[in-house]
């Protein structure tokens, strides 16, 4: 029941974030705004994810995990069905950017939960089993997401979530697991405030700017707090007792290389899915579920190798497919320029959505390893949520900077330059990673 309760919190946060690309052209149609409003329907939710993913762990020592887990879902329920409803762009975005105050708390505590109840073997076939399904949901949200808005509503998507929410708050009274606190635990809320404020006035500016212009005071002012900010949030680390990203961590060499690799790499995966999502439906003139469907053979190779891989990554170390799978998926990417106006999946999409695939199957599971791997393993949950963190803000950058990308409006010129892009930070990646991780000896 523990790992079924994981399974089923985790995995609304996972496929409403594959969902809701595939609904934002239906969005924009419906409520207005164009590209702006599509990046904000994706980065409202980021910013407060990406900022407060961090802080879900000292929540969870000082309310208990259950309590945390509680909040997070009836809070992602809540605002889930506020979204459906949604009667403008505005209000939407909003709702956005609370459900990821909800959804941040969510993933961190139902590995916790893993963690706290299972032991040795049971619990890395636990994690294996929460791993699986949680990548279920990125095949299923496109299909599903495409579904719904070809044949029902867009805003239908969003309420898909609640069934599964409270079928977990039901099996969580079920469980009747008392809940645990620690001791003299501490949360970092002015932390959490200047890194909220440091994400959202940098994103602010990056999105607004093709509205309003870098010369604006709107523009160059909340890019001047959004950095102040972050360079403030940062400070704090150094100093707090209970600091929500220890800066100690970074003294690792694997540690502080593979997270910058992670925010090249994650901020490559996250451009490249929006602008294909998008230009799929508005550009190719796709239907929906068929768009949804584009990226799907990544995802299998992903699922069907991805353990192989890192068993190798373990006999061989992570250095080798870190640089090649990265430098791989850039030769996908850069494929992706044979899209011209006589649209064919088959021949102009197909091959390098299986170059890239291949290139990020060689990828993510050495980039964890090597990561984690350098780590002592009693911090190697804090660690993780700080990985988790830095790919959700390269994603919240990356799609941030859409327009800045493909100057203005994702048609075929606009999807070529974010191909490009795409294919560079992805190759940068291979190249930190290349110079800076290193095989540890085996025992």
């Amino acid at each position: 029941m523990v790992l079924t309760i994981a399974i089923l919190s985790s995995f609304v946060s996972f496929l409403d974030g594959t969902v809701v690309t595939v609904a934002l052209p239906a969005i924009s149609r419906d409520l207005g705004g164009g590209l702006t409003t599509q990046q904000w329907v994706v980065d409202a939710y980021l910013i407060t994810l990406g900022a407060l993913i961090l802080v879900a762990g000292s929540l969870s020592d000082v309310l208990g995990r259950l309590v945390v887990l509680r909040i997070g879902l009836i809070g992602f329920a809540v605002t889930s069905i506020a979204i459906g409803a949604a009667p403008t762009s505005e209000f939407l975005i909003v709702m956005r950017a609370l459900q990821g105050v909800a959804g941040a708390l969510l993933v961190p505590s139902s590995l916790a939960l893993i963690t706290a109840n299972f032991r040795g073997p049971a619990q890395a076939r636990a994690i294996g089993v929460w791993t699986a399904a949680t990548t279920g949901a990125m095949i299923a949200g496109p299909l599903v997401g495409g579904l719904f808005v070809d044949l029902l509503s867009w805003r239908l998507v969003f309420f898909i979530n609640v069934l599964p929410i409270a079928l977990t708050l039901f099996l969580l009274v079920r469980l009747g697991h008392p809940d645990h606190r620690r001791e003299g635990a501490r949360v970092d809320y002015l932390g959490a405030i200047l890194c909220t404020v440091g994400l959202g006035g940098s994103v602010f500016a990056l999105i607004e700017q093709s509205a309003l212009g870098w010369t604006s005071p709107v523009i160059w002012g909340s890019m001047t707090i959004g950095l102040l900010s972050f360079a403030a949030f940062l400070l704090r680390q150094r100093f707090a007792r209970d600091p929500m990203m220890p800066l100690d961590l970074f003294r690792a060499r694997n540690f502080w290389t593979g997270n910058v690799a992670t925010a090249f790499i994650y901020g490559a995966l996250s451009l490249n899915g929006f602008v294909l999502g998008v230009y799929l439906q508005q550009g190719a003139g796709l239907p929906a579920t068929l768009a949804g469907l584009a990226s799907l053979p990544a995802t299998v190779l992903m699922i069907l190798f991805s353990s192989r891989v890192g068993a190798l990554a373990g006999k061989w170390g992570p250095r080798l497919f870190m640089t090649v799978g990265p430098i791989l998926a850039a030769g996908g990417s850069l494929l992706l320029l044979s899209i011209g106006e006589d649209f064919d999946y088959w021949w102009q999409v197909l091959p390098g959505i299986i170059v890239f695939g291949f290139g990020l199957t060689l990828t993510v599971s050495p980039l964890t390893s090597a990561i984690l791997g350098a780590i002592d393993t009693s911090r190697s949950g804090i660690a993780s949520a700080v990985n988790n963190a830095v790919s959700r803000v390269a994603g919240l950058i990356a799609v941030a900077m859409v327009a800045l990308i493909v100057g203005g409006s994702i048609d075929l010129g606009g999807f070529h330059r974010a191909a490009v892009v795409t294919a560079a930070l992805l190759a940068i990646g291979g190249v930190v990673s290349f110079l800076g991780i290193r095989n540890t000896a085996r025992a």
